[in-house]
């Protein structure tokens, strides 16, 4: 296998070109046409398209290798052990209303996450890890928020919509957590509330998300001294499955951990 090194700068180059791709669009989302791929769960050409652009470039570079993305159906290489995890918009209904969006590329090596990006074109933000080398933005090591002052925490998370199917029990759990912390905050972007937490903007984020979106960003957190649990302080066994993640500094872990572990697991 070639060196990490080198494998991020080509998943660098994937998301930086894929980036150029979806401003394109973005620069005219009023006029995007929008698929609808569940409840609250939109898609554009722009997802497509760049889904596309990256599995043609990593793919081409590493040839035999497995991917995973949000789009399209996975590519099952003859080399089973090394799968990259792409979401080409990360943050879709964010982008489709000129807001913020991410695109985010992990590596995986079993169930090791061996480097990732999360890429904010909008803001020209590259977020970067390798598994043991500390986390990055534009090149500047970055560290978890150093507060543990409850009043000064700002925690991320999402609000679904009723149609949604992680929805029983969102609002009270927002309701539990919220006093007396210093504010929450809706991103938009599962991979981006990571980066904001890795890189000290938010004290902590929880949520109920997908692990493509997010595997790159909890690696970001992991390498920038933060805590990575489901809801109930267990490991990526759990949360891997179930999405029930709590991202944060420890201060702010152990507060949420608190709040929401009454909160009956899915899968005990």
């Amino acid at each position: 296998m070639s060196d990490l090194s080198t494998i991020l700068d080509d998943m660098v180059r994937a998301a930086r070109d894929a980036g150029a791709l979806t401003l394109s669009h973005f620069k005219r989302f009023r006029d995007l046409e929008i698929g609808v791929k569940g409840p609250g769960d939109f898609v554009s050409d722009a997802d497509r398209e760049s889904e596309q652009m990256i599995r043609q470039h990593l793919l081409s570079r590493y040839p035999g290798w497995s991917l995973t993305g949000e789009e399209f159906p996975p590519v099952e290489g003859e080399n089973q052990e090394y799968r990259f995890l792409v979401d080409p918009i990360d943050g879709t209904t964010n982008f489709l209303n000129g807001q913020h969006y991410t695109i985010t590329i992990a590596l995986r090596r079993g169930r090791e996450t061996l480097c990732g990006l999360v890429y904010n074109p909008v803001s020209d933000e590259m977020f970067t890890a390798i598994k043991g080398g500390g986390a990055y933005l534009n090149g500047e090591r970055l560290q978890v928020s150093q507060s543990t002052d409850i009043a000064l925490m700002a925690v991320g998370t999402g609000l679904p919509t009723p149609n949604l199917s992680l929805y029983p029990g969102a609002y009270a759990r927002l309701d539990a957590i919220r006093a007396p912390i210093g504010g929450v905050r809706v991103v938009g972007s599962a991979a981006n509330s990571c980066a904001y937490v890795a890189c000290g903007r938010l004290t902590g984020y929880f949520e109920e998300t997908g692990f493509v979106d997010t595997a790159a960003g909890l690696l970001l957190v992991e390498e920038a001294g933060g805590v990575v649990t489901d809801w109930w302080g267990r490991g990526p066994e759990y949360y891997e499955v179930t999405g029930t993640m709590i991202v944060a500094n420890p201060a702010t872990h152990a507060y949420l951990l608190e709040k929401l572990r009454e909160v009956p697991p899915k899968n005990p």
